[in-house]
């Protein structure tokens, strides 16, 4: 089997279950703009935020070093015991300072309720228990009991989020038993605490899912390897908080330096991105892996060229379809008006989105040369600029200056782990080809965003004369992936 192939095979099978439970989710976004006022849209969403920044801290880059390690250590079993325990250690001692802080800090944080946090805290912990068993599973080629589990465990909490919003409301008032026995009462108002409590529950259903494979790792720590651990992952972890910056300290600011109704509508409508993110999400879920398992082919560098070819192709024809049909798509997933003004950022948001992939692809020569540490440096540089562009451009540019701002860090970015990449572990990318692709791809949105809005006939057109200009150029790469011959 042709490494490409066995390439997009990883790809599929676990970008499926990173893509299906996402897209669970995100039926649950008509729910939410439907029940939820733009202000408690902005509460999940900030929520959620904090979910990010916490499962960053816990999981210490742990994971990433789990995948370096397993494959070069002949034990695997300590490689195993030792990550899952640090995790467990890094969570029992959050279990235990978050949940005495709660009262604390719900203020500082913009929460009414201690209880939030706390849900809060319980839920990190599950989550990033779960995360080495999840590896495992994915390191050791068992990609279908991945898919299930991830799968289970989001229409586990699509279920419960539906049951709280739509058919509760609906039974309550109706039934003395659900009023008696629930305590729920006729004043039951369904809100974003029923949402976070059904991700409590089905974190916890995880847990469970995930409780055979725990119960096999041996409690065993090798000192040498948490050093190893601590030195290859913190750099890691340091460049997560800094990813989740750029990623949701928009969310924050908006909320801060607007309103809460302008950070609701700001997320919603940033949610149609996830097409996007979706794709980034599934390529690195099979890249990952891949790249690590390649390094030491003869060939490495032409391949790792070849993918970030295909990744930009295949991001930019997200780009044009997602841009072309956004009416449409906002009609299935936004069902309040209230929200639509926000629809402005979304080809920013997506083309910011592509250019984190593209940045993600190029961390690998990073990870490869265990420059760690440079990648740590990037991430800060980044997270410096998202903070600084969205005090400067938010208020100029309102909701609009967040995904202007989101887009300048993630090109910036590139272009510096590009230009280093190129001095310490280089890689003969098609830049111009790649560069071709992204400007016509935007050419193509502009007219039908700008121009042409709501032309469905020149959207079609648009993603078909892309469609064509890729097979004109790439014919020959396309024979190569049809007949599966190596590259």
């Amino acid at each position: 089997m042709s490494s490409l192939k066995s390439f997009f095979k990883d790809t599929v099978i676990y970008g499926m279950a990173s893509v299906l439970p996402r897209l669970i989710s995100i039926a649950l976004v008509p729910v939410f703009t439907k029940v939820l006022i733009l202000a408690e849209f902005s509460d999940q969403t900030t929520w959620y935020v904090y979910a990010a920044f916490i499962n960053v801290l816990l999981t210490m880059g742990l994971e990433t070093a789990f995948f370096r390690f397993y494959t070069s250590e002949v034990d695997k079993d300590k490689v195993i015991s030792t990550a899952f325990l640090m995790m467990m250690g890094s969570s029992f001692i959050f279990a235990i300072a978050g949940t005495l802080s709660a009262p604390f800090v719900c203020n500082f944080l913009g929460f009414k309720d201690p209880l939030f946090i706390q849900i809060l805290v319980l839920t990190t912990v599950l989550d990033t228990l779960v995360v080495i068993p999840f590896a495992y599973l994915r390191v050791s080629g068992r990609p279908i009991k991945f898919m299930i589990i991830k799968v289970a465990n989001v229409l586990c909490w699509f279920a419960l989020t539906a049951m709280f919003l739509l058919v509760l409301p609906e039974l309550i008032p109706k039934s003395d038993f659900l009023m008696n026995t629930i305590g729920f009462g006729t004043s039951y108002k369904p809100g974003v605490m029923h949402i976070i409590i059904a991700n409590l529950f089905a974190s916890l259903f995880t847990l469970f899912c995930l409780a055979p494979e725990m119960l096999k790792i041996k409690w065993a720590v090798d000192k040498l390897l948490v050093i190893k651990f601590i030195n290859y992952g913190l750099p890691i972890m340091i460049a997560g908080i800094a990813y989740a910056i750029n990623e949701n300290m928009d969310k924050l600011v908006i909320q801060r330096l607007i309103d809460k109704d302008a950070n609701g509508m700001y997320a919603a409508c940033y949610k149609l991105g996830v097409f996007m993110t979706l794709y980034i999400t599934a390529f690195r879920m099979g890249a990952e892996p891949f790249f690590f398992n390649h390094a030491a082919s003869p060939n490495a560098k032409e391949k790792y060229s070849k993918i970030m070819t295909w990744f930009v192709i295949f991001g930019c024809l997200f780009l044009v379809f997602v841009v072309g049909f956004i009416d449409v798509l906002a009609g299935l997933f936004i069902k309040n008006e209230a929200y639509l003004p926000g629809l402005m950022i979304v080809p920013i948001i997506l083309v910011a989105n592509l250019f984190s992939g593209i940045y993600n692809n190029l961390a690998i020569w990073y990870k490869l040369t265990d420059r760690t540490y440079i990648g740590m440096y990037i991430s800060i540089l980044g997270a410096l600029l998202t903070i600084i562009l969205l005090f400067v451009l938010i208020p100029v540019f309102g909701i609009m200056g967040g995904a202007i701002a989101t887009f300048l860090t993630y090109f910036i970015m590139t272009l510096v782990s590009y230009s280093l990449g190129h001095k310490y572990y280089h890689v003969s990318y098609e830049i111009k080809k790649i560069a071709a692709y992204i400007i016509i791809s935007c050419i193509f949105c502009y007219i039908s965003f700008i121009l042409f809005r709501g032309n469905y006939f020149v959207s079609i057109i648009g993603l078909g004369l892309f469609l064509i200009i890729v097979a004109i150029i790439e014919k020959l790469n396309i024979r190569k992936i049809v007949r599966f011959d190596p590259f």
